[in-house]
């Protein structure tokens, strides 16, 4: 992995290897927090902060650090900096803290952050690591936000509620009613709805992928195009 090329780290972060779609990792807060949109938002954005961060710290600090003590100083850093990112939200956006409660510290045990810390972080240098971090934030972030905006449409019939809660009193109007006079679908808005959409990204991930392979295999396959070919004649034709 050390020879990654960043626009392969890209390309994993986003799609080949998504953190949501494809590792199928940190599915409780990807479950529990994407009712709406601005939950997914928020959490999204705080996963990304605590990735770069702590890839960053660990690559860092890659050479220096034992196998003995490896996983507990990750760990130490990771709850370091989920720490401030949580202080950074009581500060700025409290109301939006209290909605996505314990989901804030449980990022110190998102498989995600863990997983790209002592997989990738621990073994390459600063660059690669930081975008590896960013990337597999994004991947995680976009996928929740997906899956918020999904939910929060067909549960409420509206997009970008109370989007106020964390970007301020500018975004006090951003909130599109799609459907008006929509009745409350709680099927959708509940966990068990989540669990139902998230499956259809992942099935709708999956057909994308194999077109995408089947045009490539066609692509590959393609016979060529027969043409005349000029052949040597050597001694004496009777």
């Amino acid at each position: 992995m050390a020879d990654k090329k960043l626009s392969e780290l890209t390309a994993d972060g986003l799609w080949h290897n998504n953190p949501g779609l494809v590792q199928l990792l940190g599915l409780c807060p990807l479950l529990g927090v994407s009712s709406t949109a601005v939950n997914a938002l928020g959490l999204g954005i705080a996963t990304i902060l605590v990735l770069v961060s702590s890839n960053v710290a660990v690559s860092l600090i890659r050479s220096a650090v034992t196998d003995a003590v490896r996983l507990p100083a990750f760990v130490m850093i990771i709850a370091s900096v989920t720490t401030c990112i949580e202080l950074l939200m009581q500060a700025y956006t409290y109301e939006l803290f209290l909605i996505l409660g314990i989901f804030i510290p449980l990022i110190v045990t998102n498989c995600v952050i863990l997983g790209r810390a002592d997989g990738f972080a621990a073994k390459n240098p600063l660059l690669p690591s930081a975008v590896d971090g960013f990337m597999m934030g994004l991947g995680f972030a976009l996928v929740l936000l997906v899956l918020g905006m999904l939910r929060e449409l067909l549960g409420q019939g509206t997009l970008f509620a109370d989007m106020h809660l964390l970007l301020g009193p500018m975004a006090a109007d951003w909130t599109l009613v799609v459907f008006p006079n929509y009745k409350e679908v709680l099927f959708v808005i509940l966990p068990p709805g989540a669990f139902l959409v998230m499956g259809l990204l992942i099935a709708l991930k999956n057909v994308i992928d194999a077109q995408i392979k089947a045009r490539a295999a066609t692509r590959d396959s393609a016979p060529v195009a027969a043409g005349s070919k000029r052949v040597r004649v050597t001694g004496t034709i009777n």
